[in-house]
């Protein structure tokens, strides 16, 4: 019979290598991390696009959300909403397009049975005012953190705990692209940015968080516990940065 790793990882597609012996199981996962790739964040990775997570998050609306940023800061957005008195035809809405995951850039940390996941997203944002035709674009960065340890019972077993999973403070981004702003709307879409540097890291994280914990939680706990002990033995001493995109510069894009 198949061993039960090799068998996911093949379901899983992970490693596209030819079936080996159960006598020597982790022939792929050394390969993998000679490549430089995380098993387990390919396992997160497939997972993810497996319950389109990226079409989660842009079919976020923000209607509501609209009001729940005049009520965070009064004043600074109600005047946007009272538009649409006087133009009923003309709503106010905020859409999320262009949506990018960053699924080969997850990057895990080890240590003992705890681990954490780190994963990168962007995205543009498109503010159409009710008073104005325009579209005002935006885009928005942040980086995703999760974090997982093996607790024992009182028996002993070992079972799957989920810790925080939040956006990194320092990593959250907003930036407008739009260059011609009118004059009126500058002060405006100053506050909209610092609001939605705010709000846009829980939305995320409601969709994100629960599919990482499924994820993660389908798998075996002694398939898990082996998986850290390995990427845990492979891990590179240092993790090379990436040039920071357009959106995490603040700039528009040229």
């Amino acid at each position: 019979t198949m061993c039960p790793l090799w068998r996911l990882l093949i379901l899983l597609g992970l490693l596209p290598l030819p079936l080996a012996p159960c006598k020597q199981p982790w022939s792929g996962l050394a390969q993998a991390h000679r490549d430089n790739k995380s098993t387990l964040a390919r396992i997160i990775a497939q997972g993810l696009i497996k319950h389109n997570a990226e079409s989660r998050i842009q079919n976020i609306h923000f209607g509501d959300r609209l009001n729940a940023l005049a009520q965070v800061a009064p004043g600074m957005v109600g005047w946007l909403i009272s538009g649409r008195k006087h133009q009923q035809q003309q709503e106010s809405s905020i859409n999320i397009t262009n949506m990018q995951l960053d699924y080969g850039g997850i990057q895990m940390s080890f240590h003992k049975e705890w681990f954490s996941a780190n994963i990168s997203l962007e995205f543009d944002l498109e503010l159409r005012p009710p008073f104005d035709n325009n579209i005002i674009k935006m885009c928005a960065h942040m980086s995703i953190v999760v974090e997982f340890w093996l607790e024992k019972d009182e028996f002993g077993r070992r079972d799957l705990v989920i810790g925080k999973c939040d956006a990194e403070p320092s990593s959250v981004h907003v930036a407008v692209l739009t260059e011609a702003i009118p004059p009126k709307m500058k002060q405006f879409l100053h506050n909209l940015k610092d609001n939605l540097q705010e709000v846009l890291p829980q939305l995320v994280e409601s969709q994100v968080c629960p599919l990482i914990g499924e994820i993660l939680g389908q798998l075996d706990v002694k398939l898990l516990k082996s998986l850290i002990e390995q990427e845990a033995a492979y891990e590179p001493t240092h993790q090379e940065s990436s040039q920071p995109s357009a959106c995490q510069a603040g700039a528009p894009p040229s």
